[in-house]
């Protein structure tokens, strides 16, 4: 299988299920791949402004109309031999309620017993690429939800101690960071 990072439908999300975007930039692309494709949104999914729901609404949906693109719900989980992989969805941690996300990774954590549990995102929770880390992205600590602080304060609270790996697609590029001794 694939996963896929966010950033999906860049830079302003799809408009509908139909929207020749998702023909242009996922199914041509990689038409020579039969693999699921595991997808988490990104801000970008939500829109230019990542403000619009009704946009990652869509890539939920799409998942009906295509035999590679799996996105069934914007956080879900699922299991490959020993490894437990948890979807999330970063910007909605960012921006709206998390309380929904924050239970249900307390309960799906909690429930695992798998090796491994492995997570995915868009938004890091260390980055040494433009963006920064999460609760001082692009240095707009000022800036309450875009900040990332929500991001971080899940990540503490929720994966901390519970999630082996955690893979972020938002930089745009490829680092390896070891994970904090503290997860602080």
């Amino acid at each position: 299988f694939v996963i896929y990072l966010g950033d999906n439908i860049y830079d302003d999300g799809p408009n509908n299920v139909t929207d020749s975007q998702f023909h242009d930039k996922f199914e041509a692309p990689y038409a020579e791949l039969s693999q699921r494709f595991y997808v988490v949104l990104g801000n970008h999914d939500y829109g230019v402004l990542s403000l619009l729901e009704s946009k990652a609404d869509i890539e939920v949906e799409y998942t009906q109309y295509s035999d590679k693109w799996y996105l069934p719900d914007r956080h879900y989980t699922w299991v490959a031999e020993h490894v437990k992989f948890y979807g999330l969805d970063t910007n909605e941690l960012m921006i709206w309620n998390r309380d929904t996300q924050y239970d249900w990774m307390a309960e799906e954590t909690a429930n695992s017993t798998s090796t491994w549990n492995i997570a995915l995102g868009h938004h890091p929770y260390k980055s040494n690429g433009q963006h920064g880390d999460a609760g001082i992205y692009e240095g707009l600590e000022w800036l309450p939800f875009a900040n990332g602080a929500n991001v971080k304060e899940f990540m503490d609270q929720r994966m901390c101690g519970a999630i082996d790996v955690y893979f972020a697609g938002h930089d745009h590029n490829r680092q390896w960071i070891p994970a904090p001794t503290d997860c602080q």
